[in-house]
């Protein structure tokens, strides 16, 4: 499960997008459900039954919190366990869980781990625009038919600002580059991933940007005496396509009457990466000596080391038993030789 993305947390979508009814959606790869407890907690399961394997969210949530699956009604808590199979008294229903994600709700944001859950697991780091109190923050969600590292890959490229954001956010930089001119771009590890900044002929205009991993990126935006940040969450979906969610957070102009303003922003520009990023391809991003790269390639290229060091080839097998009479072999191999 989780190939190529395993054992690391990551945000999975806006919280305000779990409502009454299961909400399905992929990760990597892997279908997933999420669902609400009484008292407003989230839950998320591998979004297949252990018996035959239909969509949980096909399924409703009970009263008391359990996602009920759609096909024959057995019953799963938060923690993914078997609290009830229908007509089957004397299941076993310990043996018969589903598989639950490790899942916190931060900031708006619902956070899963992509490994197997355990009460020792470290927590997330999360960056402080998404988890900070009082702040306003305004999230939008886009799909892009892209390998989700080619998203993150863009989202720590300064060098195309003046480019492809001549408009927007590199409008400075297109304004005061010439021909001559020389971006130095630097790269400082951090504990949680690093942080780069970008200087356009020696003069430091004071923005930056943070490499939270394994998939967020935090553009720390210069405006004195404020706090303004514009975060990209890269979220692998399925293969070759991307869920990316922008999120800008702001201690200032908090009302949500200017919400649609600050989308629109955003999302314009998100939506001039998205044809640049779309046309280099679906797979993933090649290793750093497969293409040529200079100077200003810094931070991109220590993302890929990352990615190609920590997270491609990794995998989470999980284990849990399907066993309901107790004889410590899968169910339907021993219903198999009792009714030979």
């Amino acid at each position: 499960m989780f190939e190529g993305f395993a054992g690391v947390w990551t945000a999975l979508f806006p919280l305000a997008e779990v409502g009454a009814a299961p909400r399905a959606l992929s990760l990597a790869g892997e279908r997933l459900v999420a669902f609400r407890q009484p008292r407003g907690e989230v839950a998320v399961l591998l979004d297949r039954c252990p018996h035959r394997g239909a969509a949980l969210s096909l399924g409703r949530v009970t009263g008391q919190g359990r996602i009920e699956c759609p096909f024959h009604g057995w019953q799963f808590d938060a923690q993914g366990r078997n609290c009830h199979v229908p007509l089957n008294p004397e299941a076993r229903t310990s043996r018969l869980s589903a598989i639950a994600l490790a899942t916190r709700v931060i900031g708006e944001m619902v956070w899963v781990y992509t490994g197997a859950p355990s009460p020792s697991l470290p927590e997330p780091v999360v960056a402080e625009g998404l988890r900070a109190p009082g702040l306003a923050r305004t999230c939008l969600q886009r799909n892009w038919n892209v390998h989700w590292t080619r998203a993150m890959e863009n989202m720590l490229d300064s060098p195309h600002l003046p480019f492809v954001h001549r408009r927007t956010i590199g409008k400075s930089l297109a304004r005061d580059m010439t021909a001559q001119s020389r971006l130095d771009v630097s790269w400082e590890p951090t504990e949680w991933g690093g942080r780069t900044k970008a200087v356009l002929d020696g003069r430091d205009g004071g923005a930056f940007l943070e490499f939270y991993r394994p998939n967020v990126m935090a553009l720390h935006l210069p405006l004195p005496g404020r706090h303004l940040r514009i975060h990209a969450l890269v979220i692998p979906a399925e293969a070759g396509r991307t869920r990316l969610v922008i999120c800008q957070s702001r201690d200032f102009l908090r009302s949500r009457l200017l919400d649609p303003l600050f989308s629109w922003m955003n999302s314009r520009i998100a939506d001039e990466d998205r044809a640049v990023v779309e046309s280099m391809g679906s797979d993933e991003v090649p290793a750093a000596r497969a293409q040529a790269s200079v100077a200003t390639d810094r931070a991109t290229l220590q993302f890929r080391k990352y990615y190609f060091e920590a997270l491609r080839g990794s995998s989470w097998q999980p284990q849990h038993g399907c066993d309901p009479l107790g004889t410590g072999r899968p169910v339907a191999e021993d219903l198999a030789d009792r009714t030979a």
